[in-house]
Formats: structure tokens, sequence, C-alpha cells
């Protein structure tokens, strides 16, 4: 028996055991970020009928349009430059789906920022008809409700008033969510945006970052899709929009 008799040996075992606890609890908590970033269990929207395919091989914008300027394609790519100060840069392009996968690739070039936004034209419950959107920045990514959220009216109106920005706050819990990220500038980057119903999911260079179940993202009709960019210049290309199947697992 080692020194100590019986009370050591047990000292030493418990020890090991607390080991043990902090490792497996250190484990838990990587494997329930992984399951936060990806979202309970749920059919996988399957691509459907593709909608936009872009590759900017042309010196035009073709089927994009500069909502507020500036956008160009240069070099193979579509660009975007802030040009405004009262608001960021807004290229759109027709789409059209009730779910649906995006993808494109992105690459910061001085922008502090951009937004990749689905709108319906036709809607009148949200400012500039605005369902949902995520939003990228350096150090984080944030998927939003708009239909249900900031961009409601009531909500929006609440909001730009100083007095009642409080009351607005209050309505916008469980209308978005975040994630940390860390984007180097002059690097290219791949996002993905599935929408299924009430759900939609983010992946970064193929990893799941973020999900968020919202009633506002379950609007029947996407018309438009667009991005919105702040500062100067973000790069986009290779852009697909496709309808979504959910099929079951």
């Amino acid at each position: 028996m080692p020194a100590g008799g019986i009370g050591g040996f047990m000292g030493g075992e418990e020890q090991n055991m607390k080991k043990n606890s902090c490792c497996a609890l250190v484990l838990l908590a990587a494997a329930l970020a992984c399951a936060a970033a990806e979202g309970p269990a749920r059919p996988t929207p399957a691509k459907g009928k593709l909608l936009v395919s872009d590759d900017f091989a042309r010196t035009g914008l073709g089927d994009w349009k500069a909502v507020i300027p500036t956008f160009t394609v240069t070099n193979g790519v579509l660009v975007g430059s802030q040009t405004r100060a009262d608001h960021g840069s807004v290229g759109s392009v027709k789409a059209g789906f009730r779910d649906g996968v995006i993808e494109f690739k992105f690459r910061l070039e001085g922008s502090t920022g951009f937004n990749a936004v689905c709108d319906d034209k036709a809607f009148k419950g949200s400012h500039a008809g605005h369902i949902c959107r995520v939003v990228v920045a350096p150090k984080q990514i944030r998927l939003a409700d708009d239909k249900e959220g900031a961009m409601r009216n009531d909500i929006f109106e609440l909001r730009r008033d100083p007095k009642r920005k409080a009351e607005g706050d209050k309505l916008l819990a469980g209308r978005s969510a975040a994630a940390p990220v860390q984007l180097e500038q002059h690097r290219w980057y791949r996002m993905s945006i599935e929408i299924a119903g009430d759900e939609m999911r983010v992946s970064l260079d193929d990893k799941a970052i973020g999900h968020l179940k919202s009633p506002g993202l379950a609007h029947p009709n996407k018309s438009d899709f667009h991005f919105t960019v702040n500062g100067k210049d973000a790069h986009f290309d290779g852009v697909r929009i496709f309808t979504a199947d959910v099929k079951p697992q």
C-alpha cells in the first residue's frame, strides 16, 4: 500500500476522477457549440431549379441592377463599393423562391462588411420588402429575420424614435443569431445560405457556423436577392441561387 495508506490512495483516485470529469466537460462544451451552429437535426434541403448562375465573365452588370451606386463587373468579379455617405451600395438580381440555397464566393478588399439579403418587392409589411439577411463583418456573421424583426414596419419605426427604441429592441428577441469569425482582407471565402421553412443555416468554407429559426424566414416569396456593401470594396464571384426541396433524411 502506498504511503499515506487508504486515505492517500483515495486522494489520488479522486484527483484522477476530477481530471477525467473536466476533460468530459470540455468535450461536451465543444460538442454543444458545434450543435448550436448547425441547429437541431432537420431534413436537408436538396438543390432544385437553378435560378441564378453568374461567374461575371464579362464587362457589364448583366442581370444585376445597381440599386444604390456603385456596383461594377471588373476583372471577372462583381465589385461593390460604397459611394454614398448615407447608405451602402446595393446590387440586386431577380430570384423568386420560398425555400432556397444561395452560394457565392466573397473577398473583402477594404470593405467593412456586407449584407446578403432576400427581399419580396411586393410585400409591404417590412421596410423595402426585406425578408431575411446574413450580415458579414470581419469579426461576426449574423443571421436575421427582417420580416418579423428589425425591418418589420412597426418595429422599424419604434427603433427610429430615441424615446421608444428600447421598446422596439425588446421585440427583436429570437429574431437573429450571431457567430464569431475572423475574416481576413484580400482572401476568398465560400459562403452557403440555406433557407428551408422557418430555418436558415449558414456555412463558411463548407463549415456550418450559424443557425436561426424564426417565423419570417418562411415567407412564401423571396423575389429578389441583393448584396449591400459598406466601405470600399467587396468582391463577389460564383453566385448560384437554387430553389430547394426539403427531403426527409
